[in-house]
């Protein structure tokens, strides 16, 4: 065998030993398997040419076998076990801030409620110019950098220095660092006077009591009796979590979902308890970036006539992983069996041809025109049927499929909005434009006056911000003028209201959005 290839088997083999022969299956290596191991081993550290990083290839060696499972089964480092957990726990440690970099200095977007710098009195608009005596103004700060000075553990202390618009002196405050929540609920309003819309980002830890918060300040007004529910763009997250969401939606002990594998017997979960939203109109929105546990949600509400879903296909990620820790801290998430939607169907799409070619599915789905075209979509997948309890049609493999297909918006589609686009242009010309008007949007009282009152015509200084970021204009249509102002205007509230602001300005003409309020005024189910 070529010397270099020697590290690489090396790798696998330690690789195959620790976890399999330790930490997963202990006792299931043979003897002689284990003795073949070590004598490789001994034999590289006796004579190999080079000096070999053993942790390095064991990373290796263990994400390259993970992969060759499947694509979902994956290794984490310790560092990044800690930030996947930090992910789906719901929380952090930190000041509790959120920030956007701005000619090159932080700027606090908003201070987080219930957070240290909140307590502090650190207000929206504060610009970060010194953490701990240390300028990070004007010197290319990255937002990883921002993460690695303000984050810690909690308790620890941090001083910040702060330059406020409206104050005659620099600002200097000692925080200690806390807990910081994150929520996964990212909002919740009324649509109309009987429609809410909730959006929920991903599955953590809090998802689930976030969600009946949210039913529970929607009821509260007393009207609510339809219900749209956004998982567009949701990863997923923990099994448990999308359990308890749902059950607040199905009631008589209908079947959410059930999961088997080769070592793990059929598992089901069913509505337990009396949920907040069992009756009124429900509709789902899901695209192609709606996975795992999104898609158990869809289903479940699809498979038992609960509601309807709307959006296009899912993203078709049916598999169940099971986290490990190991020893020295680091950890992986391991496949360990299928989940089926009510009716029976497992939507996991196919994985066979490695992952590249997995990877790239979704990119093929823009390329087939399956985005733009329903009757694409149905080719694309698995066309087993299955029956809903009410006897109608779904099908198998790939994702979920909507009730009701809303193609991608492509009416925007110009070289000029992909430049500033690619640039982030629209992002920071929006957070400049509110960070200099701020005075003058606190006149509107909330982020549903400002979605109803707020028609500046903000292209031209959109186009001068571009230009002078080396972005030239170009000719374009009425059409493409007053999607930039949408956007604008969403990126201006959500840095006043947050995600309120930039949903609500939104709904006015998304799609998607449009379409679920036609499906609940037509809904038959």
């Amino acid at each position: 065998m070529n010397k270099k290839w020697l590290p690489f088997v090396f790798g696998i083999m330690l690789a195959i030993g620790i976890i399999i022969g330790i930490y997963l299956a202990p006792g299931g290596m043979s003897s002689s398997g284990n003795k073949k191991l070590y004598e490789l081993i001994r034999l590289i550290d006796e004579v190999y040419v080079d000096s070999v990083d053993d942790r390095k290839l064991e990373e290796k060696a263990i994400r390259e076998m993970l992969a060759s499972l499947d694509p979902h089964s994956v290794y984490f480092t310790p560092d990044e076990l800690k930030i996947a957990n930090e992910q789906l726990d719901g929380n952090f440690e930190g000041i509790g801030v959120e920030f956007t970099i701005l000619n090159d200095t932080v700027m606090v977007v908003a201070p987080i409620e219930g957070g240290p710098s909140k307590e502090l009195g650190i207000m929206a608009g504060d610009r970060i110019t010194h953490v701990n005596d240390t300028l990070i103004a004007g010197v290319g700060i990255t937002n990883e950098q921002v993460f690695k000075k303000l984050r810690g553990p909690k308790a620890t202390q941090v001083q910040v220095s702060i330059y406020r618009p409206d104050a005659a002196r620099k600002l200097t405050y000692t925080i200690t660092r806390n807990t910081i929540a994150v929520k996964s609920v990212d909002t919740r309003f009324l649509l109309n006077d009987q429609t809410g819309y909730i959006k929920v980002s991903r599955f953590a830890l809090e998802t689930a009591n976030e969600f009946a918060e949210a039913l529970k300040e929607l009821k509260a007004t007393g009207k609510l009796s339809s219900l749209i529910i956004d998982l567009r763009g949701n990863p997923g997250g923990y099994l448990a979590a999308v359990i308890e969401m749902a059950d607040q939606l199905l009631d008589n002990r209908k079947l959410i979902v059930y999961t088997q594998g080769r070592n793990q017997p059929r598992i089901e979960y069913k509505a337990e308890k009396t949920g907040l939203f069992e009756q009124g109109k429900l509709v789902v929105l899901i695209d192609e970036g709606s996975a795992s546990a999104s898609e158990i949600l869809a289903g479940a509400v699809q498979d038992n006539d609960r509601g309807l879903v709307v959006g296009r296909r899912s993203f078709g990620k049916g598999l169940v992983q099971e986290p490990f820790e190991l020893k020295d801290g680091s950890g992986l998430r391991l496949t360990v069996s299928r989940y089926y939607t009510p009716s029976g169907r497992c939507i996991q799409k196919p994985y066979d041809k490695g992952a590249e070619q997995y990877e790239h599915e979704l990119i093929d789905r823009f390329d087939n025109g399956e985005l733009e075209k329903e009757n694409t979509t149905k080719s694309a997948t698995d066309t087993s049927v299955y029956l809903t309890l009410k006897g109608r049609k779904v099908y198998a493999g790939g994702g979920i499929m909507p009730d009701f297909f809303v193609p991608i918006d492509t009416s925007y589609r110009h070289p000029y909005i992909s430049a500033l686009l690619s640039q982030n242009l629209i992002n920071r010309f929006a957070a400049q434009y509110a960070d200099k008007n701020r005075v003058t949007l606190k006149k509107y009282t909330s982020a549903a006056d400002f979605e109803r009152m707020f028609n500046e015509d903000v292209v031209s200084e959109l186009i001068q911000f571009a230009s002078q970021n080396g972005v030239q204009p170009v000719q374009w249509n009425k059409s493409i003028a007053l999607y930039l102002n949408l956007q604008v205007k969403a990126v201006v509230a959500r840095q006043i209201w947050r995600d309120e602001g930039y949903y609500r300005v939104q709904a006015t003409r998304d799609p998607m959005m449009q379409k679920a309020l036609l499906t609940l005024q037509k809904y038959t189910l």
